[in-house]
């Protein structure tokens, strides 16, 4: 989650002990078998509500073999240990003591981003992992309990997927889904009545998205390019009101207000050298930073949805 540990995915060249399929001359990693708990991160606290958490991109390029892969291997320990720091982070920081799931998945590599046509063709493979968890999830572990969905950049992709193939049954129990660096489209909306935009803090049900910058210019278009729901998770308002708060490594008193044009977040406050994200956008991008700025705020954010739904309100 962090440009530090990006930049040394990214500089990974080969790893060891993938067990993999051919297919041309790259491979495709074993797929996860969900009845095996080392496919999943679980803390089970005996709470009333469940966080099920997708993870984001912390996989590049490898090969082994003489194969390139284009996809995390979930039975590669140095590849899980990539995803596994993710999931104990978000744990930390957003679960608050409910229940908190998350599997690992065949998540698509950095790479695979640099072009549009890379992610719709691998993209249904990662996607297809994270449907078979979710079911497996529902069928095992959840017990009917209420839940929040979660899920950050290339997880977000696969909450608003989720969110599209959700059964009805399903969509009662959601006590809010959080699509964190990612967007929401004008198909996505048509293609799921289960999409439903959240106007406050405390509505259930409902989908929370918004994406980071300094300004319009900064933005990423295979991230937030045609998103149509946004909401500041500082003040919990749809509208253009500004909110401060401040941010955690440096202290920096940071002024958040949505753009109520583009949809955007515009974050300001941060020293002009301090953020640069260099292998997907550009300084002032604050994409990485997605769930940190505001990592207090959504914890008692999903705090609140949690009590409200189990308490049935």
């Amino acid at each position: 989650m962090r440009i530090r540990r990006l930049l040394l995915i990214l500089g990974i060249g080969v790893l060891a002990g993938c067990a993999a399929r051919q297919s041309g001359e790259a491979c495709t990693p074993t797929e996860p078998d969900y009845g095996d708990s080392s496919q999943w991160y679980i803390v089970d606290l005996g709470a009333k509500v469940d966080v099920f958490y997708i993870v984001s991109t912390e996989t590049g390029d490898y090969s082994a073999g003489g194969r390139v892969y284009h996809y995390a291997d979930t039975y590669n320990d140095t590849v899980r240990r990539l995803l596994e720091g993710e999931m104990a982070g978000i744990d930390h920081m957003l679960a608050g003591g409910l229940n908190y799931y998350s599997p690992y998945y065949r998540q698509c590599t950095m790479e695979t981003f640099a072009a549009d046509s890379l992610v719709s063709s691998r993209m249904p493979l990662a996607y297809g992992d994270v449907r078979k968890a979710f079911g497996h999830y529902l069928r095992h572990y959840n017990q009917g309990r209420p839940f929040v969905l979660a899920g950050f950049s290339q997880g977000a992709m696969a909450v608003v997927d989720l969110l599209k193939t959700m059964d009805d049954s399903t969509y009662s129990r959601l006590a809010a889904a959080y699509v964190i660096g990612y967007k929401v489209t004008d198909d996505d909306l048509r293609g799921s009545r289960h999409i439903i935009p959240a106007h406050d803090s405390a509505d259930l049900g409902v989908t929370v998205c918004y994406n980071s910058v300094r300004d319009n210019g900064c933005a990423i278009a295979l991230l937030s390019e045609g998103n149509r729901v946004a909401i500041n998770p500082v003040n919990w308002r749809t509208d253009a009101t500004p909110a401060t708060i401040v941010e955690h490594r440096h202290g920096d008193t940071l002024s958040v207000k949505l753009d109520t044009a583009s949809l955007l977040l515009l974050v300001d406050g941060y020293r002009s050298d301090d953020y640069m994200l260099p292998l997907i956008g550009c300084e002032g991008n604050y994409h990485c930073l997605d769930i940190t700025i505001y990592r207090d705020c959504l914890r008692r954010n999903i705090a609140l949805r949690a009590s409200r739904i189990a308490d049935g309100r």
